[in-house]
């Protein structure tokens, strides 16, 4: 017996979701898993530039909405993988895809591969939070007005396939952006550094891009090679960092931009105040 949904079958499922309903579940798809707080952060933003006028507000929406598409499959919850930090109780909860959703979407676009969901390791999700939480910094950004965010690929599809003598070589940023005021546009490649990878594995990271930079390939296509903005958790790492990449004469110290989290966005508003990038 076929396993593909009829057309009405899509069509019933895609009559219980909302507008922003659908846009949880990409966000889901995009990110692979995100808390309770980031799905707010994104999809029910609240303050003066937000949707809803508190937070205490959103959240509670947000956990409505959520607890819906969970009791229609849409979503499930990743259990037993705690990444520690300070948020607790529902908004710490953290989602992903669930079997009706995965399935919901690979229809819309006509895709018949079935993906088996595999529980992800605590270092890696950590990691993924932590890139999601960068792009919902970005996102606030652009809701107040501090920066406009016209591109912002995840992984796979901002990685970048490309040949060097040693053969088929894949540059694998973990977010490719592209940002803009009124008067300028920067392309960023971002790295999300936890501090936990060795310095000669970030070393040899530095050194693709770098192949890939003289390869010109980026630059045929949008005119700029990305600055790489590796963003670390403390002063001390980032020094570490930077004198491990100002040792390597060959790479250029004015490609890699290191900042710590806390003033990540300040770093990526940087990028729009010189028409270098």
């Amino acid at each position: 017996m076929s396993d593909r949904w009829t057309p009405y079958k899509i069509e019933q499922l895609e009559a219980k979701l909302t507008v922003r309903d659908a846009q949880v579940l990409g966000s889901l798809e995009q990110f692979r898993a995100l808390t309770t707080r980031l799905i707010q952060r994104l999809h029910f933003p609240a303050g003066p530039h937000g949707l809803h006028r508190t937070q205490q507000t959103a959240t509670r929406l947000c956990n409505r909405v959520l607890l819906r598409l969970e009791a229609d499959g849409f979503i499930a919850r990743i259990e037993g993988r705690s990444v520690g930090g300070a948020t607790r109780g529902s908004a710490g909860t953290t989602w992903h895809l669930g079997a009706t959703g995965e399935r919901l979407l690979r229809a819309r676009r006509g895709d018949p591969s079935r993906r088996r969901y595999v529980i992800p390791s605590r270092p890696f999700l950590a990691h993924t939070l932590d890139v999601a939480s960068f792009a919902a910094q970005l996102r606030e950004c652009e809701t107040t007005g501090t920066l406009d965010v016209l591109e912002l690929t995840t992984e796979p599809s901002c990685w970048r396939a490309f040949q060097t003598t040693s053969g088929n070589t894949m540059l694998k940023p973990d977010l490719a952006v592209v940002v803009a005021n009124a008067e300028l546009e920067a392309h960023v490649f971002v790295e999300i550094d936890r501090g936990t990878e060795h310095l000669p594995a970030v070393i040899k990271k530095c050194r693709t891009y770098q192949f890939y930079r003289q390869t010109g390939i980026e630059q045929h296509q949008s005119g700029v090679f990305p600055a790489v903005l590796w963003v670390v958790p403390d002063h001390d790492r980032a020094r570490k960092l930077h004198t491990a990449i100002s040792r390597e004469k060959e790479l250029p110290g004015a490609l890699f931009t290191i900042a710590e989290a806390s003033n990540a966005m300040q770093a990526v508003s940087g990028f729009l105040t010189s028409s270098d990038t």
